[in-house]
């Protein structure tokens, strides 16, 4: 059996843990304390990667020796129910075949329509082109994938 302490797991994960922080958070680093206290919160639920090759944490490896997680409340069975007539009303359910497609797909005229999302008019889309065309924001001539204001930048107007 091995012996090993703690200690050294915990600096490290000390030090990637503040590596992290101070580059998620822009107005600066945690104070110590604030380190230490989500050092101790981590031990204490097994949030820390374990001693093995495996990737997983102590409260994967060990679920017993740690607090359990808290479940998310789970849908009742007359929430389901509902959901399931609804998908069998509306055709939204797989097929009984390999392709993959939906009941409403396979046999559009057996389900209601799905709602037409509304569409851009003619006058607005001109409008969208216009914009872009005075911005340079169309693809470039070429297969590069750059923008018309990015490869001539003096052409165009600064955002």
């Amino acid at each position: 059996m091995r012996n090993f302490s703690i200690m050294p797991i915990a600096f490290g994960v000390l030090a990637v843990c503040a590596v992290q922080v101070w580059a998620q958070n822009p107005s600066g680093p945690k104070t110590r304390e604030q380190v230490r206290a989500e050092l101790m919160e981590a031990i204490r639920t097994g949030n820390m990667p374990a001693n093995d090759e495996s990737g997983r944490l102590f409260n994967e490896v060990n679920p017993s020796a740690y607090p359990p997680k808290v479940m998310a409340p789970c849908k009742t069975r007359d929430e389901v129910r509902a959901e399931l007539a609804q998908a069998q009303r509306t055709g939204n359910m797989p097929a009984n075949d390999e392709s993959g497609c939906m009941l409403n797909e396979v046999n559009p005229s057996a389900y209601p329509p799905k709602p037409a999302l509304p569409c851009k008019s003619r006058e607005q889309v001109r409008a969208e082109l216009e914009e872009a065309r005075r911005t340079g924001n169309l693809p470039g001539p070429d297969e590069s994938g750059c923008m018309l204001r990015d490869m001539y930048p003096d052409l165009y107007p600064k955002n």
